[in-house]
């Protein structure tokens, strides 16, 4: 079966203030359409990089990437993305930041001014989904950070992409606002049926959400295990305390801990 997401042999090097850097080298990632797959690995080991060459921000010094048999070479319309920070712009009301990708990307970006209302609806629904109902006239201000990450991952759906990519989304929250967005993100994942592509420090949350958990080695980065996570779905965070998720949390931390010290 062919992958949805085909990263094969990437390096990337870049030139830094004592000499070329390698960020990545022989990456290897074969994603299935419609997976959940959780990147993790130390710090510094290329997992942003990875994410920002997959939407096409970066190019690779050796290797492809393509995404549904199309090579990348250049930004990725049908990915949406979510980070740390939610970065919604404080001048616009919550709906048009939820708005603000259809305004942009084609073809929304013609159809935006005659369709209007029907995008309106459609943001509406959205952020009815993740809880946000009646909030669309607020100013991001007016949020929490817990709800400002929901107002962010409505933005990156809006216009239906086939690929989310998200780095750390719920890093910045406090372990009970991130649960829920846990939560939240399953949801809309088993309801849409899109392709994800997660990085994250939280092992405890790549173990809850991912179908696999890509492990990445120490720079220069590369895959070095593969965690495919057996617990059934649908998923309750009851399952957070099972002796199997615990197993799987352990196995994560102590491969990581063996590529930090390679």
């Amino acid at each position: 079966m062919e992958a949805f997401v085909d990263i094969d042999g990437v390096t990337l090097k870049y030139r830094g203030a004592s000499g070329d850097i390698v960020a990545l080298r022989d990456a290897t990632l074969k994603i299935q359409r419609g997976e959940f797959a959780a990147v993790v690995g130390p710090s510094g080991c290329g997992k942003s990089t990875l994410m920002r060459l997959v939407t096409g921000l970066h190019r690779p010094t050796a290797g492809t990437i393509a995404i549904d048999g199309r090579e990348v070479k250049g930004p990725v319309k049908m990915a949406g993305m979510a980070f740390q920070n939610a970065n919604l712009l404080p001048w616009r009301k919550v709906i048009d930041n939820v708005l603000l990708p259809l305004e942009i990307v084609e073809p929304y970006r013609s159809q935006f001014r005659s369709r209007k209302l029907e995008f309106r609806a459609m943001a509406e629904k959205l952020l009815a989904t993740v809880g946000l109902a009646g909030f669309g006239d607020r100013f991001p201000w007016e949020l929490s950070g817990g709800m400002q990450q929901r107002v962010s991952l409505c933005r990156a759906l809006i216009h239906e992409p086939a690929l989310l990519m998200l780095d750390e989304p719920f890093a910045a929250l406090d372990a009970f606002t991130r649960e829920e967005l846990w939560c939240v993100l399953r949801d809309l994942w088993q309801r849409l049926g899109f392709t994800v592509i997660l990085v994250t420090h939280d092992l405890r949350e790549a173990a809850f959400l991912a179908d696999n958990i890509y492990v990445m080695s120490a720079r220069p980065g590369h895959i070095v295990q593969i965690k495919s996570v057996d617990i059934p779905r649908p998923r309750d965070l009851k399952v957070t305390y099972d002796k199997d998720f615990g197993e799987i949390v352990l196995e994560l931390r102590m491969k990581i801990a063996e590529v930090r010290q390679a």
